[in-house]
């Protein structure tokens, strides 16, 4: 990013990683699990970015981002179009490194300092001082407690990073080494610590521990014995929260559900109810709808994680798909799925996940006894883009066996009509309920 239309005499460079599940801070996995270290990198990245454009804010100060993982186009997505990504070069982290600073120096700047994004304690104050101490040094260096460093600075090309044994604790010990070969003034700046181990993460202040669970699973339930263990079966991670939220069952559900592990509250009877009660209750930062009859595919939350990288992602769901396997079936799901993707209005049964922050601003799903998941993917449209993912859950086809495929898909149509002509939720539930018991 440049703050303004003059050349950059000063450059902050960024080098970071784009967070991906099971390759981001592998260290704190055993703690973490994959899902929650690579979360855990995104909000130190974007707490880094934060403090980077408030020091750069009213200064002649160029701002890169060099990144490995993912790409450009995810990158942008993620933090924003306004900032110059480039990807790392190629080599081991010095080479990178010095690719960076070479690039920066080539294009004409003066002093380039070059920072981790996994550094919590970083400042504007830190910044300053690794920028002012330049008038006096040739080389300013933060270092931190592993015998690393998280910040580096010069004036002048040099390269200090040939021959260091990158990630052991002679790091910072070779690198001065290296600054007095070169008879380079060096400044050091205060010791900073990078979170790269469970010791660091445990001697963290509070407000940076890691949070709750990422994702949260809110199922509504009433008298689902018969497909519930299946669907728990499915949902079940250590780095997710699941809620069944129970409508007044009479049958083993709530036994059942408890067994799998999974919380089970008591909400009001009606599917709006029970799942703005559990999304309340909710601790993740995402919030997913599952049907109780709808089995999740493999890898769902890495695929949820991945899409909702991108900031501009308000909601999204998954393929639709039924067990049934009759022709007549895959064309309905073939139409389900142009609808979902190409006009993004995907239904309840496709296991809608989205922000709980956008969730929470928006009233949760409205009071009606039908059609809640309509009319929350049409106000979620005004707010943020939705994605349908390419993978598939699989809904039980029970609904379309009992009704038969046509007249299923007919109703389902004819309510939607009605809704938009003016026709009330409640009547329209009416309706409904006496098409599915065969009453006219």
């Amino acid at each position: 990013m440049t703050t303004n239309r003059h050349p950059q005499v000063n450059h902050l460079i960024l080098f970071g990683r784009y967070p991906m599940p099971g390759l981001t801070k592998t260290r704190l996995i055993p703690a973490l699990g994959p899902i929650g270290a690579a979360e855990f990198q995104r909000r130190l990245t974007e707490k880094t970015l934060k403090t980077s454009k408030a020091f750069a804010q009213g200064r002649a100060v160029g701002l890169d981002f060099y990144f490995e993982g993912g790409d450009a186009r995810k990158m942008s997505q993620w933090l924003g179009s306004k900032w110059t990504f480039s990807e790392q070069e190629s080599g081991n982290l010095g080479e990178r490194m010095h690719a960076a600073f070479m690039k920066s120096f080539h294009s004409g700047s003066q002093k380039v300092v070059l920072i981790g994004t996994d550094i919590p304690g970083l400042s504007v104050s830190i910044l300053e001082q690794a920028f002012d101490a330049l008038n006096d040094h040739d080389v300013v260096i933060g270092p931190s407690t592993d015998g690393g460093y998280g910040l580096i600075s010069m004036k002048s090309p040099h390269n200090l990073f040939e021959g260091i044994d990158w990630g052991t604790e002679s790091v910072l010990e070779q690198t001065m080494a290296l600054a007095r070969k070169e008879k380079m003034k060096v400044h050091l700046l205060d010791p900073l610590t990078d979170i790269d181990t469970l010791e660091d993460l445990k001697a963290l202040p509070p407000d940076w521990r890691p949070e709750g669970p990422y994702l949260s699973i809110i199922i509504p339930t009433l008298n689902e014995e018969v497909v519930i263990e299946a669907t728990l079966d499915r949902a079940h991670d250590r780095e997710v929260e699941i809620i069944v939220a129970d409508g007044g069952s009479t049958d083993n559900t709530i036994a059942l559900a408890k067994a799998t592990g999974a919380r089970v509250v008591r909400a009001p009877r009606g599917r709006a109810h029970q799942q703005n009660r559990g999304a309340e209750l909710a601790e993740g930062r995402i919030l997913l709808f599952l049907h109780a009859d709808t089995l999740l595919p493999k890898n769902y939350l890495g695929a949820v994680f991945e899409a909702m990288m991108d900031t501009t992602l308000g909601a999204g769901a998954f393929r639709f798909q039924t067990d049934l396997q009759t022709p007549l079936m895959r064309l309905v799901e073939f139409v389900t799925n142009i609808r979902s993707t190409y006009f993004k209005m995907p239904y309840g049964d496709q296991a809608i996940f989205i922000r709980k922050s956008l969730f929470e601003s928006l009233g949760g799903f409205p009071n009606m006894p039908i059609m809640e998941d309509f009319v929350l993917m049409r106000r979620i449209k005004k707010k943020g883009g939705i994605m349908t993912l390419p993978l598939s859950v699989v809904t039980s086809g029970r609904r379309w066996v009992n009704l038969g495929v046509v007249k299923t898909t007919l109703i389902n149509q004819a309510i939607i009509a009605a809704y938009l002509v003016g026709v009330s939720p409640a009547k329209i539930a009416l309706l409904y309920k006496n098409n599915k018991e065969g009453r006219s």
